[in-house]
Parts: structure tokens; sequence; C-alpha cells
């Protein structure tokens, strides 16, 4: 937990924004959770615990973290956007229910090695992806 405050401080400094309290506990919350949450859940979750955080403080950290790589951003294509952080997780990729907006993690290593042969062809060295499969889950089906 140590090193990742470490790495919100030099985020904050680069953004040339100051460390506070209220942004800590905005990182501490992202990162108490594997949950693909949006920044409302997030906000009203610290709000439960007595945190005293503006809906906008919630909002701006969340940007400055997607940003800078810390936090990944999800279009779900229905609601607002999901966030997870990105903090000692292997990668994985997204099936997404059109229905529901559950969202299930997966990773298949038929299409890693495909992607990276795709790169190849067309001359590109890959540095990362984001793959988000989109369909109705067995419960809505």
């Amino acid at each position: 937990m140590a090193n990742n405050l470490e790495k919100l401080k030099q985020v904050l400094v680069k953004e040339g924004l100051r460390f506070t309290c209220q942004r800590e506990e905005v990182w501490k919350e992202i990162l108490s959770s594997n949950e693909h949450r949006d920044a409302d859940e997030i906000y009203h979750s610290l709000r439960k615990k007595a945190v005293s955080v503006s809906r906008a403080t919630v909002y701006r950290t969340i940007d400055v973290l997607v940003k800078n790589n810390m936090v990944r951003k999800l279009d779900v294509g229905i609601g607002p956007n999901k966030f997870e952080h990105k903090m000692g997780i292997k990668h994985h990729d997204h099936i997404i229910c059109m229905k529901c907006g559950k969202i299930e993690e997966f990773v298949v290593n038929q299409i890693e090695k495909l992607q990276k042969k795709v790169a190849e062809e067309y001359g590109f060295k890959l540095g990362r992806h984001n793959l988000q499969l989109f369909g109705i889950c067995k419960d809505c089906q």
C-alpha cells in the first residue's frame, strides 16, 4: 500500500496538484475493491464511511488516475463508465452484458498470441491493448 501511495503522490506532483487527504481516500477506496465501479459508486462508498469528499474531487481524482495509467476506464455501453485499479493486477480482458451490465474478466492465451501476430503483420510493436466483448449474459438471455 505504501508503494501505491507514493505512486499517487508522484502523479499528483507531475500533474501540478496537491496531495490531500481527500485524494488519498479516493485512491484507497479504489484500491480497496476489485469490482468495476462507476465514480458515483466510489463517491457513495466514501460517504458511507464518513469521508468528507466532494463528488467533483472524486471525478477529478479518477480522471488523473486514468490519465496516468493507474486506473482503467471501461466504457460498458450502458450507463456510466466503470473503473478498476491497475495496481498489481495481471492483464485481463472483459466481456460485458448489454442488458444488465455484468462484467466478467477473462484471459485467453490464443487471443493474446493472435493480437501480437496481428501487430507484427502490420509492422507494430504492441504496447498494450484493451479488448471488450459485448453480449447477453446467461441470466439475461
